[in-house]
């Protein structure tokens, strides 16, 4: 009954502020820079570009309307991790640690400069993170956790069954770890709004309605056609992430995954003061199969994860934008919080994300340094595709930077296998992840080799 009245529409798109779409690319044009993909990634691109080169004109091509995918339909968790979190980072680049947190934190910083330089209004707040465990295995990985955030100097909180239920309160939470500074929660359609303006405000052209078809050398250039266009650039970023990238070396790399989201009518006053919440932290639970949810400006919460699913031959397509996995999360919800039985969801809604297999971003070149792309977000883009549209910049600038000189930077993850191996591999690998979850926490022999060959699979 609580999803009766569901809209099945993005709640953050369904804004009666949404910009009018700027005209599509109609026969050819000119610039120094072209950006494909206007979401986080390619508008953060093209703002930077306009900031630290002034002299070159750019343009952005965008398929639909700036903001419309991932960068519209998340969850509106900002971290300041560049690496998928702090497990992630150390595993993979733990001599880079310390450095990629600082350049993360400096990161996170610059986009609330930004977002407070050109008024944009996106309910950016500092909340922190809360993790919450559900289980009495994801208690002893939260102490774990506690003392490598502890060993590495970053400022939290472990807290016990008592100390967790007094920020939240659910039955089912056993401990919490608070990692105090590192997370923003923002409404992320408006800020994606609000980083259009600031382009065009710059005197970047957008190109709304004009889907790049074709990349390919032109003289001492680059060309990039649309279905009613083409524009010569001299440089070309490719932003395009969970969708069909332009260049074929890329197209094992990442999976587009499906992630579920509902959104709660607004709370009344007693049903907020019945679960506390009173610093408005994100949150997430602690399982491989995780949720995440947050507070927004009006009090309603949005609930989302758990399920992050793969199509055979990586097919993107609204028809999967539904199904039994909203029907799941409201469940899941009510067991959360069934002090809030009762309460409606209003909206419904999915969204792909470019998973690849270390689980962060990676970048590269192509067309002799004429070309430069970003993308593996796996989730965690909102802050981080600000930082991989600097080294973007970078790569296509020629600079020496001290994000160009990082492992992290310079090296690729392992490609996804051809199909049908690579839907059959997903398969296994979330089915053992579930198994995990009711069994301890324990890794079966599948996990394991993944692990041993640095493969993986997350939303």
């Amino acid at each position: 009954m609580s999803l009766t009245d569901a809209k099945p529409a993005v709640y953050w798109l369904d804004d009666p502020g949404k910009p009018a779409p700027s005209p599509p690319l109609v026969g050819m044009a000119e610039a120094d820079l072209v950006v494909v993909g206007g979401g986080y990634s390619g508008l953060w691109t093209a703002l930077l570009a306009r900031t630290r080169f002034p002299s070159w004109s750019v343009m952005v091509l965008e398929a639909g309307q700036c903001g419309d995918q991932a960068s519209g339909r998340n969850g509106g968790f900002a971290e300041a991790s560049l690496t998928h979190g702090f497990w992630n980072g150390l595993e993979r680049w733990p001599d880079e640690l310390a450095t990629l947190d600082r350049l993360g934190e400096e990161n996170l910083a610059e986009m609330a400069a930004t977002i407070e330089e050109h008024r944009i209004d996106c309910d950016w707040q500092m909340t922190g993170a809360l993790n919450v465990a559900t289980r009495p295995h994801e208690v002893d990985d939260l102490a774990e956790w506690s003392a490598a955030l502890s060993e590495h100097g970053i400022k939290h909180r472990l807290l016990d069954e008592t100390g967790v239920r007094k920020e939240l309160r659910s039955p089912t939470y056993l401990g919490g770890l608070e990692v105090l500074g590192d997370t923003a929660t923002v409404e992320p359609a408006r800020l994606a709004w609000g980083l259009r303006q600031a382009c065009l405000d710059a005197g970047v052209v957008i190109h709304e309605g004009s889907a790049a078809t074709g990349l390919a050398r032109d003289g001492a250039g680059m060309k990039v056609s649309t279905i009613m266009g083409s524009v010569r650039a001299g440089r070309v970023a490719l932003a395009t992430n969970a969708f069909p990238p332009l260049l074929r070396r890329l197209r094992m790399m990442t999976v587009p995954v499906y992630d579920y989201v509902l959104m709660t009518e607004p709370l009344t006053a007693e049903q907020l003061a019945s679960i506390g919440w009173t610093n408005r932290q994100g949150v997430s639970d602690s399982a491989n199969h995780f949720h995440y949810y947050r507070l927004t400006r009006d009090n309603r919460i949005l609930w989302g994860g758990y399920d992050a699913i793969y199509h055979f031959g990586s097919k993107i397509s609204p028809e999967l934008e539904t199904g039994a996995t909203h029907d799941r999360l409201a469940g899941h919800f009510f067991e959360t919080f069934p002090q809030l039985a009762g309460l409606r969801f209003t909206h419904r809604w999915a969204g792909v994300i470019d998973t690849c297999t270390r689980f962060s971003a990676f970048f590269g070149k192509a067309y002799a340094g004429r070309v430069a792309y970003a993308l593996g977000y796996t989730g965690l883009g909102v802050g981080a595709t600000r930082f991989g549209a600097q080294v973007m910049l970078d790569l296509l600038s020629g600079e020496e930077t001290e994000r160009t000189s990082l492992e992290m930077v310079r090296s690729k993850p392992l490609p996804f296998p051809p199909e049908p191996a690579r839907y059959a591999g997903i398969q296994m690998m979330v089915r053992s992840l579930g198994k995990a979850d009711v069994n301890g926490g324990r890794r079966d022999l599948f996990l394991r080799t993944m692990d041993r060959l640095g493969l993986g699979f997350d939303s």
